[in-house]
């Protein structure tokens, strides 16, 4: 977490200037089309207008309505440019005020026909007291819960759709988060329930690649509707900005109808036909969760890896030898599908940090001298200073360390390893602790994960960044669809798994060994049709490829 004391004031307000093309976007998208035949003025609110490319947007397009546009902005001199834009336009309203007091005294009452622009991405920590009441009146209202992981765009958007008219568009540029973050469930739930078409864009390419910030376009649409008719989302890939308009235009919209549950919104990156193969293995009797074989935790919080992971060499320098524990640190540190004795040796033989300091929770005078030392060479060095170190009894010490049966790596790049523990090992957060149920059998486990669509489950419950990576944490791995495998031969586990295993340790690429596995396991034994599986392993590579692609576009 970065202190507010070293970000900058862009940071702080959530403020990325939003490219014109966007904005003209958007602002087509949201305009009627053809002359209103009640000729009323249509309502538009702009809740962050920043510099005012929106209200730029708003000027230059031929419209066939008229309109006037009330448009907030917090920081004097953006607003001062916005007026500057507007000035000689009496359907523009600029206000130099804070959102969030707006909504309180003005605007919450009020219904609007149009809501578009780009809130800011504010965290929690560097709200004031009264943004952050507001915040939480506005989620709690509307029937979300309020909590310090919320942005201050999530309560931006809730507040816009509650001042949405009926028949009217809120067209608005806000993090991917949307799509696959825990904090963003409610939300999720709450815009499916609300609105009647939601419409998400995203971009192979970032669109502010100087701060690795992913973006979507959220385009939603509360219109009125037959009482058995469906909510319906499409969510949409384009290249990069400046190919937007032209792709949106050419293509062939595939509307979903939409689960009403708080699930994340990758699947529907699928068409119809994958999203009713998901749901019908979600509710298939052969098949379970991760959360029913095993109990699912973070990798030990050192407080700072890099004083409590040491190489030998440290440890022989300062006698640590009864103080250390074998480590896991990093995928690059298991070979294969069992981490052990070898596994382990090789790395302390590379010099490679595989051991984790874990003193007794005693007084540092009571340790003996050489642990002191230790000690003493960490806070020279200003360890003990960080945040989860400080507030501990004993600095030094760290809480919660147990061995696990298994890791999961906790950010991948093809596929995640999935590796038991031979060694009576530990880990840092860099991997999650499984601790398997007690009737449950470690290598027919191991062998549940290792097939096209748990491969494409891990896809769907995890989350992509900009860089590519697939980040997957303990919530959605419990998540995460599993064969149930308990029953199988024993003798034929091993044999999957040796397999498995070799072409892991020879660096391999898995589909080597994958149709062997769904043949064996997910045909012949769980009794899924060879075309399912092989459609499993299509939305596998499908999803996996999109996310490793945009990291080769954007250079990284």
């Amino acid at each position: 977490m970065k202190l507010k004391v070293n970000s900058t004031e862009q940071k702080l307000r959530g403020g990325y200037y939003t490219p014109k093309l966007i904005a003209d976007f958007i602002v087509k998208w949201a305009l009627p089309q053809k002359r209103n035949s009640d000729n009323n003025v249509l309502q538009i609110l702009e809740p962050s207008c920043g510099d005012g490319v929106f209200l730029e947007s708003l000027t230059n397009l031929q419209n066939l309505n008229k309109f006037y546009c009330t448009a907030i902005e917090l920081i004097e001199n953006e607003a001062n440019v916005a007026k500057e834009r507007t000035f000689y336009n009496p359907d523009f309203n600029v206000i130099n005020s804070d959102f969030f007091e707006e909504f309180n005294s003005n605007l919450k009452n009020k219904k609007f026909d149009i809501i578009l622009g780009n809130p800011p991405y504010i965290r929690y920590q560097y709200l004031t007291a009264g943004q952050r009441d507001t915040q939480a009146k506005i989620l709690v209202e509307n029937g979300m819960k309020s909590n310090k992981l919320i942005n201050a765009w999530v309560s931006f958007v809730v507040a816009a759709v509650q001042m949405l008219n009926n028949n009217g568009k809120v067209g608005l540029v806000i993090p991917a988060e949307l799509l696959q973050v825990a904090y963003a469930e409610e939300l999720r739930l709450f815009l499916i329930e609300h609105l009647s078409k939601v419409s998400i864009v995203t971009f192979e390419e970032l669109v502010f690649p100087d701060v690795q910030q992913e973006v979507v376009l959220l385009l939603g649409e509360k219109t009125e509707k037959k009482v058995k008719e469906k909510n319906k989302i499409t969510v949409i890939e384009v290249k990069n900005v400046s190919t937007l308009e032209e792709q949106f235009n050419n293509l062939t919209i595939e509307f979903k109808d939409v689960d009403h549950t708080s699930d994340k919104w990758t699947k529907y990156f699928l068409n119809n036909e994958e999203i009713t193969l998901i749901n019908q293995i979600k509710s298939n009797d052969k098949f379970l969760k991760f959360k029913e074989i095993a109990d699912i935790d973070i990798g030990i919080t050192t407080g700072n890896n890099k004083y409590f992971s040491v190489d030998n060499e440290t440890v022989q320098k300062y006698g640590l030898q009864e103080v250390t524990l074998p480590l896991i640190g990093r995928s690059a540190h298991a070979s294969g599908l069992y981490f052990n004795y070898d596994d382990w040796r090789k790395n302390v033989d590379k010099g490679v940090a595989a051991q984790l300091v874990y003193f007794p929770n005693k007084s540092y005078d009571s340790l003996p001298h050489n642990y002191q030392e230790y000690i003493k060479f960490g806070e020279e060095k200003g360890m003990h200073t960080g945040y989860k170190c400080s507030i501990r009894e004993n600095w030094f010490h760290i809480p919660s360390v147990w061995v696990p049966d298994a890791f999961f790596l906790r950010r991948n790049n093809k596929f995640p390893k999935f590796v038991l523990n031979d060694i009576d090992a530990v880990s840092t957060d860099t991997m999650h602790r499984i601790r398997f149920n007690k009737d449950i059998d470690r290598d027919k486990a191991l062998l549940s994960y290792y097939n096209s669509i748990t491969f494409a489950f891990t896809e769907i419950e995890g989350r992509s960044y900009g860089g590519g990576v697939l980040e997957i944490l303990p919530g959605e791995l419990e998540k995460i669809v599993l064969p149930n495998l308990q029953d199988i031969d024993r003798s034929l586990t091993s044999t999957l798994i040796s397999k498995i295993d070799k072409v892991i340790r020879d660096n391999e690429d898995i589909e080597i060994i994958l149709d062997e596995i769904d043949q064996t396991v997910l045909i012949e034994y769980i009794g899924i049709e060879k075309e399912v599986v092989l459609q499993f392993r299509k939305i596998w590579k499908k999803l996996m490829n999109r996310r490793l692609n945009r990291k080769k576009r954007n250079g990284k």
